[in-house]
């Protein structure tokens, strides 16, 4: 692989100095470090300006706060105990299993009755086995434990102690799917149940009856209220967890300090937030090293494709530094009003002003460079830290966008309006298009629809005033300049028109036909025009001597030497080059000048020195070039020779001008005088097409008109003179 030599490198360098440099820039102006948008104020000191909040963001509670709020939060889960009807099952089944046993035993006397009870857990005392021992008095007690069982175990018990450690004053009783929220002091636990126990004994005048109850109830208790921690504990979690971390919001455009007032706590508090957030999106915490150069590269390889697309794409434009020069100054200007935007009105990014550089670099370059530049400059904003969470690049890529597409053609005053009205569309339906999405109001998006006006109509007024200095920074010539160029009032066409004007009428017969063959052609038209205005300028310089400008049977030539005529008539053309150069035309239009005739021969006056017998050096006979090297001029030589050659044709027939036309283009390929120009044989043919529709039009047939009337018929003459 070859390596770049110091010329070649030198060259580039050049060019691609601009992306660090506008990278550079791009951090030092806008806000690029969170100490510069929200500097560190101690309370009790005194803010040396205004601090503006950006951007909407949050202040966020700190741990204490967020772990005493979650705690309050948890306190209020009331604790979950769930009933367990199967206990009361167990309690149930097992008294009456006790009393079916006693009921089978009981006519063997009180000393079974007591043995039977001891195998159940259950002591007696001789006394209490006799009472047992009777039939009615037993089912009493068994009626009275279930009838026990169903105002307490089925309400609901808890073990003893269980509820000594609970803080809140309710708990909450889970039966299947319902909840019930129960005070805790109604809670009954083995206590009260005891205490229940005895107002439901059956027999109150019996001792034994009371004992003998009070002992089985305590036999066959059960608690069916049982605690579930893992359920209460999952409620209090999912209560911490829905702490909001967010102590308050401060809405973009808020003040956060004012200037020369003193810092509060809360402000300091602010401040602090709006740093947390700055750094969190993206901005240095300080201007160390690393906190420069990340944004720097990361701006720069963004700038770096447009220098890519130049490069690759645009290379006529990446070989002129002068208007490389100026897209870096484009780019630096939009960049700078968004850093402006940025610091003083962060909130309405769509008075960004980016239509301009799309503007100028659509009249300059294209729409497609220009569009291009439009999304690179939109991302390059819309990275920056102050304008995330914001639609910064959305607008900025919607009024750039819009710009380039509105003005591809500027030719009148009028066409400003145009652009100002498509790209205060743009701004409004990008407006419409935010503010449905961010429940904006009415009045709010009308305000952006509003400053995107605005900023269009600023922007295409500074373009029309920056045009003339950018066309003399590049070289760049317009369509405004060349609807200027094409004044007939201008000195050097007023000049030709009196002192040439059979040149100036054959100039404006080609101009008709170029401007035509260029647009189907999708060349430029107006250049094409204008053109051919000055194509045969150098003619004002010895006008008789080019047959288009002499009177009927007077030719200079008739007297001259072949070589004397050719060199008169190839003085044309420095002639009219030190004329344009005089003029000051752009180079675009002198370069009509000499390729309109290439490097062809004057073949006239060629021939009548070769009749002659003497000898003739072609090179004494050839225009001094060079070949056409446009579209553009490369239909002007032919559309000279075509406008040239059908003024000799007796009958122009349509078929005559075709095989005209063919025959004269024919001739310039096989001579080479298009090999230089950039148009295919497909554009040619349409070329041949477009100058048969016009020339056949021009040459129509008319009627006659009766003489008595005022008109001329064909065989009009003129009255004798006496």
């Amino acid at each position: 692989m070859r390596l770049p030599t110091r010329d070649e490198l030198r060259y580039h360098a050049e060019r691609w100095a601009w992306v660090p440099a506008l990278a550079i820039l791009t951090f030092l102006a806008f806000p690029s470090s969170a100490v510069d948008v929200a500097p560190m104020l101690e309370p009790g000191k005194v803010a040396p300006r205004d601090v503006i909040a950006p951007f909407t963001y949050s202040v966020s509670k700190s741990d204490q706060e967020l772990a005493r709020e979650a705690a309050d939060l948890a306190g209020t889960v009331q604790p979950i105990y769930d009933y367990s009807p199967r206990t009361l099952d167990s309690s149930t089944t097992a008294a009456r299993a006790l009393f079916a046993k006693l009921d089978a035993i009981a006519p063997h006397g009180a000393d079974a009755i007591t043995a039977v009870a001891r195998t159940q857990g259950v002591l007696l005392t001789p006394l209490e086995a006799a009472y047992l021992a009777s039939t009615g008095k037993r089912r009493g007690i068994a009626a009275a434990l279930q009838n026990l069982f169903a105002h307490t175990l089925a309400v609901g018990t808890v073990a003893q102690g269980v509820l000594q450690g609970e803080a809140s004053s309710t708990i909450v009783v889970r039966r299947g799917t319902i909840e019930t929220a129960v005070p805790r002091d109604q809670v009954m636990a083995y206590g009260q149940y005891l205490a229940v126990a005895r107002r439901y004994q059956p027999d109150p005048g019996s001792a034994a009856a009371a004992t003998v109850f009070v002992r089985l109830a305590a036999r066959f208790y059960r608690p069916t209220l049982v605690p579930d921690p893992l359920e209460t504990e999952h409620r209090r979690d999912e209560l911490r967890r829905s702490v909001d971390p967010t102590k308050y919001v401060v809405r973009a455009g808020d003040r956060i300090v004012a200037a020369h007032s003193v810092v509060t706590s809360d402000a300091k508090e602010r401040l602090v937030a709006l740093q947390q957030e700055l750094v969190r999106r993206g901005a240095a915490a300080n201007h160390s090293l690393a906190g420069a150069v990340g944004p720097i590269l990361l701006d720069a390889l963004v700038i770096g494709v447009f220098w890519a697309l130049l490069l690759f794409y645009r290379r006529e434009t990446y070989r002129e530094l002068r208007q490389v020069a100026l897209a870096g100054c484009l780019f630096a200007t939009s960049l700078l009003g968004a850093a402006a935007v940025a610091r003083w009105a962060p909130t309405h990014p769509e008075l960004i002003p980016l239509p301009l550089a799309a503007m100028m670099l659509t009249v300059l370059f294209s729409g497609r460079v220009s569009m291009i530049a439009a999304m690179i400059l939109a991302s390059v904003i819309g990275l920056q830290p102050v304008f995330h969470d914001t639609p910064a690049m959305f607008f900025s890529l919607i009024g750039g966008v819009t710009a380039a597409l509105s003005i591809r053609v500027l030719r009148r005053r009028s066409h400003l309006f145009i652009v100002v009205l498509m790209v205060g569309a743009g701004y409004f339906a990008g407006a419409v298009a935010i503010g449905l999405a961010n429940e904006w109001t009415v009045a709010d998006v009308f305000t952006t629809a509003l400053g995107g006006i605005v900023n269009g109509l600023v922007s295409a007024g500074l373009a029309l005033l920056l045009l003339p200095l950018a066309e003399w920074l590049t070289h760049i010539t317009t369509d405004l300049s060349l609807l200027e160029l094409s004044d007939p009032s201008r000195p050097l066409l007023r000049r030709l028109a009196l002192e040439a004007p059979g040149t100036y009428a054959h100039s404006i017969a080609m101009a008709n036909l170029v401007e035509a063959a260029c647009n189907r052609v999708g060349a430029n038209g107006l250049l094409g025009r204008v053109g051919c205005y000055y194509h045969d300028v150098g003619k004002v310089k010895n006008a008789l001597s080019f047959v288009e400008n002499q009177a009927r049977g007077t030719n200079p030539h008739d007297r001259l030497d072949p070589r004397q005529s050719a060199a008169i008539i190839r003085a044309h053309v420095p002639d009219g080059l030190a004329l344009a150069a005089e003029a000051g035309l752009p180079a675009v239009v002198a370069a009509f000048i000499p390729e309109h005739h290439g490097t062809s021969e004057i073949t006239y006056f060629l021939d009548r020195a070769r009749r002659s017998g003497g000898v003739a050096r072609v090179a004494d006979f050839t225009y001094p070039g060079p070949k056409p090297r446009s579209v553009e001029t490369a239909i002007t030589m032919v559309a000279d020779s075509v406008e040239a050659a059908l003024r000799v044709l007796d009958d122009p027939t349509q078929q005559k001008i075709e095989e005209a036309i063919d025959h004269i283009v024919r001739t310039k390929l096989n001579q080479g005088q298009l090999d230089d120009a950039p148009i295919t044989l497909e554009q040619i043919n349409l070329v041949k097409a477009e100058f048969v529709r016009a020339i056949a039009g021009m040459y129509h047939n008319r009627i006659d008109y009766p003489e008595s009337s005022g008109g001329i018929s064909a065989s009009w003459q003129p009255a004798a003179r006496h």
